[in-house]
């Protein structure tokens, strides 16, 4: 017997078939013996739905501003998870599994007090261990908790994910699975690269490298606390058949393994490759070269929650000036503009240039820290492809190259071929 927790996402339970068909998955691993916490997230579309309303409702008359008060917009928003635990929960019960429906609350997860985006203080999970003790179900609302204040408070989009991590660490449970609606972690997009493969397993690293680059398959936060919490977590698909061969499977279900790295025996040089779109390069010329000019660039910008990435900096031959070049999200770009020119004065630069419509691809590998050269493949092979590198940064697993958009996909099966993630 073992202690699973089960996460579903939107998709999976957007409506009562697919919530019955989640029950069977449950079912499954209840009728195996396994002790079993359900995670789920709200029914796809409710919380846009949710979020439309909060902003409706909080319009002052002939104002087209939303002012609204955090707490209130929580509790709100959270309600779209709380009708989807209680629905899945009845549909348990008709099924014969003893179940019941948990709100964050109840629990309790505790959060700090950034309502709409709170972070997971404390989680106590002695009240769950015990109702697994009597064989009962706990269906959790994910997503939200309890703040300092004693109102509801919820953790952010894909927040779910992070509630079923933090929920599995907290009842020490022996493995976490995230089912979602697609069935594991590629080496790509299978939509751009046909040849794309599913994973066995990849290391937490390179799966929070992936999820921070691009990937859509988990949410960063969620993989950041199953790397601490060691939390072995299996990626899924919610639409297999729930009773396939292979699918009860408790060492090897059908999915990817994220766990740590020592649990794989054979290490790929290069795992995967991830890409973000909707990137812009904005450059600062002839910035006045002394102590502090970084930081009244970019403390401004972190202030007005701006997210800089690649930052390169180039330097003028006598010393006295630098050029100044990052990258930020394309809807960030007449906000960055207008915090820069605001300190100008201040930073003492000729003039800001900014470009759109860029692309961030990634090479992605805890392989890559014994082994040299791996820069120069996908320099070689952009470059026989005639895409442009416009900047570059890496780290001990992974190397981001910025490139005009156009090229995405064309750079995302060149570099996938060149390092043969493409081969059985």
């Amino acid at each position: 017997m073992a202690r699973i927790v089960m996460k579903f996402g939107g998709t999976s339970v957007a409506d009562i078939a697919r919530i019955r068909n989640v029950a069977r998955h449950v079912k499954r691993e209840v009728d195996a013996g396994h002790e079993v916490a359900v995670i789920v997230s709200a029914m796809a579309g409710k919380t846009n739905e949710l979020v439309g309303w909060v902003q409706d409702a909080s319009k002052a008359e002939g104002s087209n501003f939303n002012i609204y008060d955090a707490r209130e917009y929580d509790a709100v928003v959270a309600s779209g998870e709380q009708v989807t635990a209680g629905l899945l929960a009845l549909v348990l019960q008709a099924m014969g599994v003893h179940a019941r429906s948990w709100q964050g609350w109840q629990i309790p997860l505790k959060t700090d007090t950034s309502h709409g985006a709170a972070r997971i203080a404390d989680i106590d999970g002695s009240f769950l261990i015990q109702r697994f003790s009597e064989g009962q179900v706990a269906v959790i609302a994910g997503f939200q908790g309890i703040a300092p204040d004693n109102r509801i408070s919820t953790l952010g989009r894909g927040g779910s994910d992070t509630s079923a991590v933090a929920i599995a660490a907290a009842v020490n449970a022996d493995r976490c699975d995230i089912y979602t609606d697609v069935d594991g972690v590629y080496t790509t997009d299978p939509r751009i690269e046909p040849k794309a493969r599913r994973l066995a397993r990849i290391s937490f690293e390179e799966m929070l490298e992936m999820a921070s680059l691009g990937a859509k398959v988990l949410q960063v936060r969620s993989v950041e606390l199953a790397m601490v919490h060691k939390v072995r977590t299996f990626v899924r698909s919610s639409f297999e058949d729930p009773d396939a061969p292979g699918m009860g499977d408790f060492d090897n279900p059908p999915g990817t393994l994220i766990c740590d790295e020592d649990e794989i025996v054979e290490q790929q040089v290069v795992t995967g490759i991830a890409y973000a779109k909707d990137e812009a390069q904005i450059s600062l010329r002839r910035v006045a070269d002394r102590p502090g000019v970084a930081a009244g660039i970019f403390g401004p910008l972190a202030e007005a929650n701006i997210n800089v990435d690649m930052i390169v900096q180039n330097i003028s031959e006598d010393g006295s000036y630098t050029d100044m070049t990052f990258t930020v999200p394309s809807g960030d770009v007449a906000k960055a503009l207008a915090v820069l020119e605001k300190g100008k004065e201040k930073v003492g630069y000729d003039v800001v240039q900014h470009d759109d419509g860029m692309s961030k691809v990634s090479v992605i590998g805890i392989g890559m820290r014994s082994h040299a050269g791996v820069a120069a493949s996908a320099f070689r092979a952009l470059s026989e492809k005639g895409i442009n590198i416009r900047a570059i940064t890496t780290s001990e697993i992974k190397i981001s190259i910025l490139i005009d958009g156009p090229y995405t996909e064309l750079a995302v099966r060149t570099l996938h071929s060149v390092y043969g993630l493409d081969k059985q």
